[in-house]
């Protein structure tokens, strides 16, 4: 599993706008091959940041197969006219891992 992690920059005042607009795009992502799923978060210190991360089966399902796709460019158009600056997207895959459960 790969984890995609954005943090993504939403111009002040747009924010019922981009989270409307992002629930439309949720649908398309979610269809894609290879995605298991997806978050949004708000920072609780800048109302106007956002963390997304969404998990995909691998790297190439990301960055070759949403990112190729006509369905990417939909997600585009919906979405990326609300970030100022641009968002940087990294890639992680899980090197330890602990929970509460486990003790």
């Amino acid at each position: 599993m790969i984890l995609e992690v954005a943090v993504l920059p939403v111009i002040a005042g747009k924010n019922e706008e981009f989270e409307a607009a992002f629930r439309q795009a949720s649908s398309i992502i979610s269809a894609m091959k290879g995605y298991i799923s997806h978050e949004l978060q708000t920072c609780m210190e800048d109302g106007n940041k956002y963390l997304l991360l969404v998990q995909w089966e691998t790297l190439e399902d990301h960055t070759e197969g949403f990112r190729g796709s006509a369905e990417y460019q939909e997600w585009r158009k919906l979405l990326h006219h609300f970030y100022n600056p641009f968002p940087v997207v990294e890639h992680y895959t899980i090197t330890q891992a602990y929970s509460a459960d486990a003790k």
